[in-house]
């Protein structure tokens, strides 16, 4: 299954970039409401950086090991989930030019638990959570570099 979510900021594309390779960025992008724990947050967006995030799922918590898996500066990194809910997760953060700024485009490849079950329910469950999370952290980020920008 696939999820994508861009957003247009007004701002070059080093300068979103730059953003999320802040130490406190990650945390930052965590949704207050999903209840989360970081548990070894990343120390850099290169590959063979691991994330390690306790998170709650209904009533369990649940332990997620991610690792980074490529990264090209200014214009990509991608982490894959190595541990986790969702029997497979490939998510692409992908900083395009554009005229007006930069195209900050989150990309997921993923299945959800359950099989069968987990894909006929995805419509309902993941993908409006996905939205919810990822239009998040899309304002956190467009909070942040303008805020970052007008401190100039």
């Amino acid at each position: 299954m696939r999820f994508v979510k861009e957003s247009l900021i007004e701002a070059p594309v080093e300068a979103v970039f730059a953003f999320h390779e802040r130490p406190d960025a990650f945390a930052l992008l965590q949704p207050p409401w999903e209840h989360s724990q970081i548990m070894q947050p990343p120390r850099s967006l290169e590959v063979g950086t691991i994330v390690k995030v306790r998170t709650r799922v209904g009533p369990l918590w649940i332990n997620i090991v991610a690792e980074h898996v490529a990264y090209a500066k200014n214009e990509r990194f991608e982490d894959v989930m190595q541990k986790g809910p969702f029997a497979k997760w490939h998510h692409k953060h992908l900083f395009l030019a554009d005229p007006a700024g930069c195209l900050l485009r989150d990309e997921i490849e993923y299945e959800p638990p359950l099989g069968p079950l987990g894909r006929l329910f995805a419509p309902w469950v993941v993908q409006p959570r996905l939205r919810k999370m990822f239009e998040y952290r899309h304002r956190v980020t467009r909070r942040e570099v303008m805020a970052s920008a007008a401190r100039r």
